[in-house]
């Protein structure tokens, strides 16, 4: 286990992710709504809220917990979830291939990518045209199994470097876009807490290597560079036939 991060705490950070890309992965119901009022989620959480922001979205995410759902709210609930996970209805892919293709189209550079890094952890995507290798809740399951796995400060390198150059570039666009058109303040905080927690594991991990972070604009520039202009051709008399 990684001599940075202590095997508790490495464990409490994997429940974490794995916590939220249930989530993100299936439809609520009444019976994991109880769940999480049980656990007092999400002040269960082992990577506790530090700053303004955190802390805004630990408690949005607790008060958007219906106290005993009704039958509407769980429709209106799975009218938001169908919307972001599965119809696109929202214009919120949980993709990343979506959001930094150039063309916004799925199953892109991003998806095999990501497919190549879970092929040398071990791992593959169950079905990648029912849920690509780049979709959120098989990132979120790829950071539990990093985070389990650390064996030293180059595995956490390796992790921030998959938070840097995938989930970090698209996250919080999905998630302002999640939490500005869904209509439950369930989806909403979940997507702001989702988001505020991997910025709170990228700043652990960059506290534990005793490493800045690099910008997100930095980070943009290495892994999509932009193509070079052609400059445009200028007329040379003589250079061509005269007609």
């Amino acid at each position: 286990m990684s001599l940075l991060l202590s095997l508790e705490m490495a464990e409490a950070l994997a429940d974490d992710a794995e916590a939220l890309a249930t989530l993100h992965d299936r439809e609520l119901n009444a019976e994991l709504l109880a769940a999480l009022r049980d656990i007092n989620f999400p002040r269960n959480l082992g990577l506790l809220p530090s700053g303004e922001q955190a802390e805004g979205a630990w408690r949005l995410m607790a008060a958007a917990l219906p106290p005993e759902p009704d039958p509407l709210t769980l429709d209106q609930l799975a009218v938001d979830y169908a919307a972001i996970y599965l119809t696109g209805a929202y214009g919120a892919s949980p993709c990343e291939s979506v959001w930094t293709d150039d063309d916004h189209l799925a199953c892109q550079k991003s998806m095999f990518a990501l497919r190549s890094i879970y092929a040398a952890a071990g791992l593959a995507a169950q079905d990648w045209r029912r849920r690509p290798d780049d979709h959120l809740v098989l990132q979120l399951l790829y950071i539990a199994h990093a985070l389990r796995q650390t064996e030293g400060a180059d595995a956490l390198r390796r992790l921030a470097a998959v938070l840097d150059e995938h989930l970090l570039l698209w996250l919080p666009d999905f998630a302002e876009r999640v939490a500005s058109r869904c209509e439950t303040p369930f989806y909403a905080a979940l997507a702001r807490l989702t988001f505020v927690w991997c910025e709170q594991l990228r700043d652990l991990l960059a506290e534990q290597l005793g490493e800045a972070r690099p910008l997100r604009r930095d980070v943009e520039a290495r892994v999509r560079p932009q193509p070079a202009e052609s400059a445009p051709l200028a007329y040379m008399p003589g250079a061509a036939q005269s007609w």
